[in-house]
């Protein structure tokens, strides 16, 4: 009666070949690891490790308290975290970073917080193609 795309009884799309986005809301808390192949945004608090394979971004009133591994970040809210991005790493203005931090690019807007240490170009695996490690290019450390 209605025309469907279905062969066998199995549909051919596949929701499993597209990263998704996915979105932790203010007022929510987390206690545990995550991990995820798409995209990601915390409003919420998490405390745990956060492995993501896309870019993670944390709004004004996200917290995380744990370990962080990314392709990208855009972080605003407060992380008290040991942090791995693959690429770029953008503090903005409100964000409040207080640990250790591997990236290979690092952006920090005027009034963000970050005290810690800081390897730029530093052995950050590359999480696009399975975990292959590159060399050390420089090291600075880094207290603001």
């Amino acid at each position: 009666m209605f025309n469907s795309n279905k062969t066998n009884g199995m549909s051919k799309t596949s929701t499993t070949d597209s990263p998704s986005i996915n979105l932790i809301g203010a007022g929510t808390i987390i206690e545990g690891d995550i991990k995820s192949n798409g995209d990601i945004r915390i409003d919420g608090q998490i405390k745990g490790s956060i492995n993501v394979k896309g870019k993670l971004v944390v709004g004004s009133t996200g917290n995380i308290d744990g370990e962080v591994v990314c392709q990208n970040a855009d972080i605003s809210g407060t992380l008290r975290a040991k942090v791995t991005v693959s690429e770029l790493l953008s503090l903005k203005s409100t964000a409040k970073l207080s640990g250790d931090l591997v990236t290979n690019k690092l952006s920090i807007e005027p009034g963000a917080d970050f005290t810690g240490s800081c390897s730029m170009g530093g052995v950050v695996k590359d999480l696009k193609h399975g975990g292959t490690e590159t060399t050390v290019a420089k090291e600075k450390a880094v207290a603001y």
